[in-house]
């Protein structure tokens, strides 16, 4: 489905990929896992068009993406839930889900409202609320509510569960593990290793910008030597 095939990026005079290679597979539920100011975000800036990549190739569904416009990125199905959250606060709930709806053709159970509503059931009371009244949890479940408005095919979230509640968390991954029993492909950043053993099927590790380990989650699991190496753990 998606596949990231020796890229590299830069900001400015700093390089920040170095040869970057993996690939999500249909209905995967994929992590991007390492430490800080290693490159996991970079890579999704430069997946989505936000970051111009200098060298290497990006295909999703076998039709090249490298370098187009956000827009192009978003309309060939990939969507987005940026670290920060990034939603309007001067709309209201209804209206920033309203703002990214798109109904593919062909699409047997598009995303509506009412099912949003029904994956995030904290929301059906602040409709009519704007986005910027929200707490820090609910914006969350609104910015996923946002990707999913667009129908996407393969779904990103980078750092989707940080600064949040316990409760507001436990709720982002029941979302999430609801998206991968409807075989929703995901791709995540996030520091919540037990939680993506759990429930992610692949990890890779990325290290000052590029890929240094991948495997399933038994094998991360298993191997502590790693985890303490690459993650701090």
């Amino acid at each position: 489905m998606l596949s990231v095939n020796s890229v590299e990026a830069s900001y400015e005079d700093s390089q920040a990929l170095f040869g970057m290679s993996f690939d999500v597979g249909t209905s995967e539920f994929v992590t991007l896992l390492g430490r800080n100011g290693m490159g996991k975000t970079t890579t999704i800036r430069s997946i989505m068009g936000i970051l111009p990549v200098s060298s290497g190739k990006i295909f999703f569904e076998e039709k090249e993406i490298t370098n187009l416009s956000s827009f192009r990125i978003a309309q060939a199905g990939i969507g987005l839930v940026p670290e920060g959250r990034q939603i309007f606060p001067n709309l209201t709930v209804r209206e920033n889900l309203i703002a990214t709806a798109v109904r593919p053709s062909g699409l047997k159970r598009a995303w509506t409202i009412d099912r949003i509503i029904e994956l995030f059931p904290a929301l059906r009371e602040r409709l009519n609320n704007m986005g910027g009244q929200l707490s820090g949890g609910e914006q969350q479940m609104l910015a996923i509510g946002r990707a999913l408005m667009t129908n996407p095919r393969l779904l990103i979230l980078d750092e989707a569960t940080e600064g949040l509640a316990p409760k507001v968390r436990s709720e982002i991954w029941s979302c999430l593990k609801t998206l991968r029993q409807e075989a929703q492909a995901i791709l995540v950043i996030d520091k919540n290793l037990e939680t993506l053993l759990e429930i992610a099927d692949r990890h890779y590790i990325v290290e000052k910008g590029s890929v240094v380990w991948s495997g399933t989650s038994t094998q991360l699991r298993e191997n502590k030597h790693l985890q303490k190496k690459y993650l701090g753990v």
